[in-house]
């Protein structure tokens, strides 16, 4: 039988602080959404005076990378082919295996990005 990693609630608060701080250091208002590799919430957490629809849109844009298992990059360049869908934030993964994945939803999409790629360095 496999054996893989899975997020623990200490990682996505660890997660969290790393993506709440390259916001604020941005003075950035976002929601940060954490999901497992099946794409079901661990963790959502929305900044004050985030708008209500960043919760929504930062769920779904973490579910989507935890099971496309692909990175807001694909996404983008799809789009830019002509294909049209929303932007996805990069799944997470440790010891090659995707553990989850982080959406960000409050600012433009790569600043979006930028906050979750914080996260994503703060659980290597």
């Amino acid at each position: 039988m496999k054996t893989k990693p899975v997020l623990t609630s200490e990682d996505c608060d660890r997660i969290y602080a790393a993506c709440r701080a390259e916001a604020e250091k941005n003075k950035w208002i976002v929601t940060v959404a954490i999901v497992d590799d099946g794409g079901h919430v661990l963790l959502v957490k929305r900044m004050d005076g985030a708008a209500p629809v960043t919760a929504e849109i930062a769920v779904q844009k973490s579910r989507g990378a935890a099971i496309a298992r692909r990175s807001t990059k694909v996404t983008e360049d799809r789009i830019a082919a002509g294909r049209l869908a929303l932007l996805r934030m990069p799944p997470l993964p440790v010891q090659g295996e995707c553990v989850g994945a982080v959406g960000v939803s409050g600012v433009q999409s790569h600043e979006d990005e930028q906050v979750c790629n914080a996260g994503l360095t703060a659980l290597k």
